[in-house]
């Protein structure tokens, strides 16, 4: 088994951000939202590079954001100062630089993992013969905080340690929006908003709530295509001691094979949904005794 690492080209939010997503963003920009033009568009800059795959020259950032090359190049030089570009003379181009591994390690760090809910994914992943995944809510958004995959059952290829987009298209994300108030899930969607990731994809809001009345009622979330075509993911919620949702357990597969063995992988996963909770409220514990021990 193998257990995932870093995946850089895959902190790029590009592929799930919509038009009207940019320019909501775009929008707020000088005005009294806290939100800093300049700040604002070198994120962009730097996911645009991050997107493009490989280098990528000045005069395509300014082209595709629609930025001045005067700006870009300033943009792309006070990244580059930061360690977060690099500048390639040879190609004329920029690429990503040292100081996102140094974020993606830290990012790693904080959403850290129980050993036990660790071993519990592993279970997961052996018994259900499937790509297994720990996310853990953080500020309203799941994100992928472990992976147990092999080569015989690999992961998604976008959904590593650190993925958060994308919430109505995920079995964990629409665990989360099925826990949350009405006011706070649509205020998540509102931002994120609800893009078709595939042609399968839940994007009305109306069908989008139907099947969240439903996830709270089986206590189980399931997307067939949603996500990626001919792969399903299941996921069943994580509780902490006090009842509270912190986390999912979720497994994703080819939809073949959901449909037939449905039952069969549905039992593992609950059934590790319900060993991560005693996992985390047993860490918790543990934490909460080292702290009052001194």
């Amino acid at each position: 088994m193998k257990i995932i690492g870093y995946d850089l080209s895959r902190y790029s939010v590009g592929r799930f951000l919509t038009t009207r997503n940019r320019s909501s963003l775009r929008s707020m920009t000088g005005k009294n939202t806290g939100v800093l033009q300049s700040v604002e568009r070198a994120m962009r800059v730097l996911d645009h590079v991050a997107a493009a795959g490989g280098p990528v020259a000045a005069r395509e950032v300014a082209r595709d954001l629609g930025l001045t090359l005067p700006t870009t190049y300033h943009l792309l030089t006070t990244l580059v100062t930061g360690g977060y570009l690099v500048h390639l003379p040879e190609q004329r181009a920029y690429a990503l630089g040292h100081r996102l591994d140094d974020l993606a390690r830290a990012l790693h760090r904080q959403i850290a993992v129980p050993p036990g809910v660790c071993r519990v994914a592993a279970v997961v992943h052996r018994e259900a013969h499937a790509a297994a995944y720990y996310a853990s809510l953080r500020n309203a958004e799941m994100i992928v905080a472990h992976v147990d995959e092999c080569p015989e059952h690999p992961r998604i290829r976008t959904l590593g340690v650190g993925f958060h987009e994308a919430p109505h298209a995920t079995a964990f994300g629409k665990l989360m929006l099925a826990t949350l108030e009405p006011a706070d899930r649509e205020a998540v969607l509102d931002r994120t908003g609800t893009p078709a990731v595939t042609a399968a994809t839940v994007t009305d809001r109306d069908q989008l709530q139907e099947q969240l009345h439903r996830v709270r009622g089986t206590g189980l979330a399931v997307e067939v295509n949603e996500f990626q075509p001919e792969l399903s993911c299941m996921a069943a919620p994580v509780n902490d001691a006090a009842g509270r949702f912190v986390g999912a357990v979720a497994v994703s597969l080819p939809t073949a094979r959901m449909r037939a063995d449905r039952w069969s992988v549905e039992r593992v996963v609950r059934l590790g949904a319900v060993r991560a909770s005693r996992a985390v409220a047993l860490e918790t514990a543990t934490r909460t005794g080292r702290l009052r021990n001194g």
